[in-house]
């Protein structure tokens, strides 16, 4: 990728990642290019996660200390975190090679197997989306980690034999952006279990300033802090909308980003200063004009804003409840009065008594 190309795409044509939106935290293949490019390579260079970071410190210093390989570790949290950086970390503070594979990738035991046995000693073996693995590749994965041993079943029925297999010690870094799904004997054999938060604003303002400088972009505070507080408390939204931003000023000034750049930028990929997009602001507009702020069924919901259930409900409403614009009810959805006001818009007035008939549409 040629970082000194200064023609963007035009706004209709613009790399957004697979779920279709620019302010989406799932990562495709020019995300992945970029991260690879703007990633930190030690704990120093990491910004934000300062707990983790603190604790991660003394567990890799302790196994460095004692020559041993470290704990295995499982990183939990939404995605575009830096779950994914961490790991690479871990693996150059340990100085040892690390492997990168996925739950998904593993749907057979002997997939598991073949893997584990070509590791090396100390190897870090990274396993994105651990929660999605299959069954049988992770009741292997149980002794593998306890005892560094597995056992390789040959032939099928009763003339089946198992083999056991050693393995070289080697630690295990799992991430997971859905936790709860992971049976407890699996989260139980991790030695250190790490919860990536959402970025704080000025975080997000520091990853800004360092991808800014490694992509020979110029941005002053307040364009960083204007581009911070759109993306969502995510780096990778942050670096992704700073691209944008960038490919405007280059267009349509002299390359440099201000507020004024950022905002205007912004507002031509319909990125609002909460961060909302156009699908966030369709589900909102909606269940405030059409049902006078709700309650109203997920289905209906929908429907009114011509998206599937699950779309609204898996790629819309985390980011609207987090935000304090939206909550769920056994009745329905319904707005907050953070919603009305976001909208510009003043709530229905309910004479003394009135229980709200929109109760009608949450079936």
């Amino acid at each position: 990728m040629n970082w000194d190309d200064s023609t963007p795409a035009p706004a209709d044509d613009v790399a957004i990642p697979a779920d279709g939106r620019l302010v989406g935290a799932s990562a495709d293949g020019e995300d992945q290019a970029v991260e690879a490019a703007l990633r930190p390579k030690s704990l120093g260079e990491f910004v934000g996660q300062e707990r983790v970071r603190e604790q991660l410190d003394l567990v890799l210093k302790a196994a460095l200390a004692r020559g041993a390989t470290a704990d295995h570790v499982l990183l939990s949290g939404a995605p575009g975190l830096g779950k994914t950086t961490l790991s690479m970390i871990i693996a150059a503070e340990m100085k040892a090679p690390i492997r990168i594979t996925s739950g998904p990738a593993i749907q057979h035991a002997g997939d598991l197997a073949a893997i584990l046995s070509s590791l090396q000693e100390g190897e870090v073996l990274f396993l994105d989306e651990i929660h999605r693995m299959s069954r049988p590749a992770e009741e292997m994965l149980y002794m593998a980690m306890e005892d560094f041993r597995v056992d390789v079943i040959v032939g099928k029925g009763p003339g089946a034999t198992a083999i056991p297999l050693d393995l070289p010690p080697f630690t295990l870094v799992g991430a997971t952006t859905r936790a709860g799904l992971l049976p407890p004997p699996l989260r139980d054999r991790f030695g250190f279990t790490a919860h990536m938060e959402f970025y704080a604003p000025a975080e997000l303002e520091r990853v800004l300033h360092r991808s800014a400088r490694l992509l020979d972009v110029e941005i002053d505070d307040e364009g960083a802090a204007e581009i911070a507080g759109r993306s969502r408390g995510t780096p990778r939204i942050a670096n992704r909308l700073l691209r944008r931003v960038r490919d405007y000023a280059q267009v349509k000034r002299d390359g440099a980003v201000t507020q004024e750049i950022a905002a205007a930028a912004l507002r031509v990929y319909e990125v609002d200063d909460r961060g909302l997009d156009r699908l966030d602001r369709a589900v909102l507009t909606a269940l405030l004009k059409l049902f006078g702020g709700g309650p109203v069924g997920l289905s209906t919901l929908a429907v009114a804003v011509g998206e599937e259930r699950e779309t609204v409900e898996e790629v819309a409403e985390p980011f609207l409840v987090r935000e304090g614009l939206l909550a769920r009810t056994p009745r329905g959805r319904v707005a907050t009065p953070a919603a009305w006001a976001h909208l510009g818009m003043v709530p229905p007035q309910q004479p003394p008594g009135a229980s709200g008939q929109q109760g009608l549409f949450g079936a």
